[in-house]
């Protein structure tokens, strides 16, 4: 069932973004209800309170905007949680008001996310956290009520003793704490039936009875005490005295009223508990690892030491998440969270930051390589696999490092090294560790710069397809073209590709554009149809991330439907490296794409890892050779030798070779001799606009007919 989330922000673009977040993000449990200003917010809140709506009507959380047209800072933090104070509050923001954002969370926020780090996965994270906390607060609450109804409920205990300290009464509330009947305490020392002892030091407390008889005076038991009953053992509890006069008022002895407060106790303390660990994995949590990591760098300033911090995302853990469920995914946390926890030392922290990210704070290291060290073995053991229930699951991790005093001065800044430093590790192959550089900060910036201006590319329509064609070796023929984006950037020109698709990957712009550029090459499809040209097949480079998204079929279904192509036009291409690291998941979507009537080629070739198993398993039809093995195949062996292998394994396995990356007659002759049937690039043309497409399409030929040459005879090229 999903949970209301109220959004207070006066920007409509913020807005427009984390609905897009929460549609766009599989399996989200939230429905976003929208307010420009704070009065409107302040109204939907005060709905809740008045008319005491049911739950499922009720706000889970809120996410706000500081800066919003009717109130700015804190005000509006301030503001709400006196409206709602058992809501949690998420701030957004930007990196300029970071400081801010933190500011909100010491006043009463739950957490905070960055708008340049804004997307649904962590936007769901945050809510589901944040909710996930205020229901156990409730919980404790709810729970501490009815410990206290209880306790009211069944009366105080009450003890009296005279002025010799022996005692002469127990009603049967004390005589059920203390463990002695009213008729055994009579007349025995009060030490003897009502011991005391501090909990902390374990060191005797004088009797509360014995000094309101010295001092005249009502006294109460200081914190901490526990009383020992008759068969040794200990319950809390809280009391007062006071002493007992005569009518001539003499004191003549003096009564106890206490109470067992164990109960109690452990509540606050579970409450306290709470605050400073994740509810998760029973970890520090981020409050508690930004004390730590303070007092840590005030010790290692005083002794002129050295300390380093671990930032730790586990590898893909939203597959698990998306393909097993939370509840393995929770599990796996945990076990997670175990692991590192055993391959640390005592004075060292680990922390759970959040979602599938961690940090362990080295307390003391004596250079840099220490660190090193323990990362590389905090791999090793994250790497073994997890059974969980019929799981064997198998994780990788990537780690950044900083160190202090080198890589920053206080907590905030050595964390957002270290996770600066993770992403390098995780851009760099995943499953290893990376320290943290100088100039991480500016690239972080260029590429938060790049992911910025993908936002807009995408909101302001300014991508094109550009399209090279795909020719028979032998006849010169055109039997197919393949679209590639192109950027019209406004101030840098045309961008190609390779710049700009790793980050939209890694942030997940990578769906909306794959979903223009799979509409956009089937609509170009039928305008060329429709204009009377040739049926040709038209490919589409596809990323794996695309393929995991839910929905991935149903969209190209729909979109060849829309423009009543046929299946077989349609060519998807797949980044051989990229398949390989999803292999079950991404299998399942090609049979279904397989099934609908779509072709399927694995781009690039002999870059990555794909076995002739792999190659069996999947419903592969094409194989494109990556252009890195034609560009040398006439003056390098080796790679001659690989090209060759290539297309003798593909025509075995009876798939379509295709080379990319052809520039010279040498090595067209070479490609024709060895029986390569299809290839691509600049000797043939390079990608150019739709409507310079369609000229080459209607010409048909990108060369004239090419006779196969004799085998071993390159001499007969030379008729070309």
């Amino acid at each position: 069932m999903s949970q209301s989330v109220l959004l207070i922000d006066g920007k409509l673009s913020d807005r427009t973004a984390i609905l897009d977040a929460l549609i766009d993000t599989h399996g989200a449990s939230f429905t976003l209800e929208r307010a420009g200003l704070l009065s409107e917010g302040l109204e939907r809140l005060l709905i809740d309170r008045t008319k005491q709506t049911i739950t499922a009507d009720r706000i889970a959380a809120i996410i706000v905007n500081l800066f919003l047209p009717d109130s700015n800072g804190m005000e509006t933090v301030d503001r709400l949680l006196e409206a709602a104070p058992h809501v949690p509050i998420l701030v957004i923001g930007t990196l300029h008001d970071e400081h801010l954002a933190r500011l909100a969370v010491r006043r009463g926020a739950q957490d905070y996310l960055l708008n340049e780090r804004l997307d649904g996965y962590s936007l769901c994270k945050a809510l589901e956290n944040m909710v996930e906390r205020a229901a156990h607060a409730e919980a404790l609450f709810a729970q501490q009520e009815l410990a206290q109804i209880t306790l009211n409920s069944i009366g105080d205990a009450v003890l009296s003793v005279d002025t010799s300290g022996e005692v002469t009464y127990l009603n049967a509330i004390a005589e059920s704490i203390t463990g002695w009947r009213g008729d055994e305490a009579a007349a025995r020392p009060l030490e003897e039936v009502f011991r005391l002892l501090n909990d902390v030091t374990r060191v005797p407390v004088p009797n509360p009875l014995i000094s309101a008889m010295v001092q005249n005076k009502a006294l109460g038991l200081t914190p901490d005490c526990v009383l020992v009953r008759r068969d040794g053992s200990e319950v809390g509890i809280a009391d007062s005295a006071a002493p007992i006069h005569d009518r001539n008022g003499q004191v003549t002895g003096a009564v106890m009223v206490f109470r067992d407060v164990t109960q109690a106790r452990a509540l606050s303390l579970r409450t306290s508990y709470l605050a400073q660990h994740d509810a998760l994995c029973g970890i520090a949590n981020r409050a508690l690892l930004n004390d730590r990591l303070s007092h840590a760098i005030t010790a290692a300033d005083r002794h002129s030491g050295e300390l380093a911090v671990l930032f730790i995302d586990v590898d893909r853990f939203k597959h698990i998440n998306d393909s097993l469920g939370h509840s393995i995914g929770d599990r796996l946390l945990q076990a997670v969270a175990q692991r590192l926890l055993a391959c640390v030392r005592n004075s060292d922290t680990v922390g759970r930051f959040g979602g599938d990210e961690f940090v362990v704070v080295l307390s003391e290291v004596s250079r840099s390589e220490d660190a090193a060290i323990s990362a590389e073995k905090l791999l090793l053991a994250l790497s073994q696999p997890y059974s969980i229930d019929t799981h064997s699951l198998h994780i990788t991790a990537s780690i950044g490092i900083a160190t202090y005093p080198e890589d920053g001065l206080d907590a905030q800044a050595l964390l957002k090294n270290a996770d600066i430093s993770m992403y390098y590790a995780k851009e760099n192959g995943r499953n290893r560790h990376h320290f943290y550089e100088k100039n991480m900060n500016r690239l972080a910036a260029e590429r938060q710069t790049l992911e910025s201006g993908l936002h807009r590319a995408i909101a302001q329509k300014e991508f094109v397809l550009h399209y090279q064609p795909k020719v028979n070796l032998r006849t010169g023929e055109i039997t197919g073209v393949e679209s590639l984006i192109r950027w019209r950037h406004p101030e840098h020109g045309l961008v190609p590709a390779a710049p700009f698709i790793r980050v939209a990957e890694q942030c997940g712009l990578i769906v909306p554009i794959g979903r223009w550029v799979l509409g956009e090459a089937c609509r170009q499809a039928r305008a060329w149809l429709d204009a009377g040209l040739p049926a040709i097949q038209i490919g589409v480079n596809t990323s794996a991330v695309e393929l995991t998204k839910g929905g991935f079929v149903e969209n190209v279904r729909a979109t060849l439907l829309a423009f009543d192509l046929e299946p077989c036009r349609l060519e998807l291409e797949l980044t051989e490296t990229f398949l390989a690291q999803e292999p079950i998941t991404v299998g399942v979507v090609l049979r279904e794409l397989k099934t609908l009537g779509v072709q399927l080629a694995f781009d690039d070739f002999g870059t990555g890892f794909a076995s002739l198993s792999c190659l069996r398993r999947l419903p592969v039809d094409a194989l494109k050779i990556d252009q890195t093995f034609v560009r040398n195949l006439t003056s390098n062996a080796d790679d001659a030798s690989i090209v060759t292998a290539m297309i003798t394994m593909g025509r075995s396995l009876h798939l379509r070779v295709v080379a990319e990356g052809i520039e010279t007659r040498r090595q067209l002759a070479f490609l024709i001799a060895h029986n390569c049937p299809e290839g691509q690039g600049y000797y043939f043309s390079r990608p150019v606009a739709a409507d310079e497409c369609a000229v080459l399409l209607s010409r048909r030929f990108a060369i004239r007919p090419v006779l196969a040459p004799v085998p071993r005879q390159p001499q007969a090229m030379s008729q070309m």
